[in-house]
């Protein structure tokens, strides 16, 4: 994994939108998986999962999954992926490609709460609402990944520049983040003498669903307080992996973080209705293989 961020490895539109953060780290869950391949490289696979990692309850799903091998089989739905894999750039002297186009999509079977509406259709921040959010069968998704070999100069495999762009999508009334696009850039070989080291900048922007933008909307409606619409969070990461030796890598990293938690209120002793503020976040994370 070259980014830190822990977006650029499950995204925020499944560990945010699936029950208890789906099988993303630190879970796993049971499942089984299919992919069938063609002469050209082109394939297809399938996936199904159980659809909750953490056991039915309130409060962190990390502290009801405390070890995070809770395996559950036939609690919280279940949770299936199709993916078409195109891969391209191929060289004769490598067992993969060098650049790859995935499409796919997913699909849950579980029971998803409105993040607007009760059952009798009201907003839940009306004061006359009952409370009880309405209730979808099922969610879904689709998502696209490219990644892509963008230069190579001839003879010099131990530099080159390379880029990835990821996009998905989920429906808004069920789903905090129905929108998130992905993007970065690697470089390997950045400075000379320096071939193995690899720097790299990557940007992801989500999108607060509908729903949620319209329950705080109206929040400030039925609300005599200010406060702050909902609309996105995004991220900027800049990082450079320094190889030490053979078995150690040193990765200083910086990230910015615009509109953290998708704008919503800073908690006490900030004043009402201000938003958390944007944040800078300094790193150095240490690699040893051994």
């Amino acid at each position: 994994m070259n980014f830190i961020n822990s977006t650029f490895g499950c995204p925020d539109i499944l560990s945010t939108d699936l029950p208890s953060g789906g099988p993303c780290y630190p879970f796993a869950v049971p499942g089984v998986r299919l992919r069938v391949g063609a002469p050209t490289g082109l394939n297809l696979s399938g996936a199904v999962f159980n659809g909750n990692p953490a056991p039915p309850g309130p409060g962190d799903p990390q502290i009801r999954n405390s070890g995070g091998t809770n395996f559950l089989i036939g609690e919280g739905g279940t949770l299936a992926f199709a993916q078409l894999v195109y891969p391209f750039d191929l060289k004769p002297d490598l067992s993969g490609s060098l650049s790859d186009v995935k499409v796919g999509g997913w699909y849950h079977t579980a029971d998803f709460s409105d993040l607007r509406r009760d059952t009798s259709g009201r907003s839940l921040a009306d004061p006359t609402s009952n409370g009880i959010a309405a209730t979808h069968r099922g969610n879904f998704g689709l998502y696209m990944v490219a990644d892509k070999m963008l230069w190579q100069p001839p003879g010099a495999e131990a530099r080159d520049l390379a880029g990835f762009l990821r996009v998905g999508g989920a429906p808004g009334d069920r789903n905090l983040i129905n929108f998130e696009i992905d993007v970065g850039l690697t470089y390997k070989g950045l400075f000379a003498g320096r071939g193995a080291d690899l720097a790299g900048i990557a940007a992801s922007y989500g999108r607060i669903g509908g729903a949620a933008r319209g329950l705080s909307g109206d929040a400030v409606l039925f609300s005599a307080n200010g406060q702050p619409l909902r609309d996105y969070e995004a991220v900027l990461e800049l990082t450079y992996q320094l190889s030490i030796a053979p078995w150690w890598v040193l990765q200083p990293d910086l990230q910015l973080i615009f509109h953290p938690g998708g704008q919503v209120e800073a908690p006490f002793p900030a004043p009402a209705g201000q938003p958390i503020p944007n944040a800078l976040v300094v790193g150095l994370r240490s690699t040893i293989t051994f």
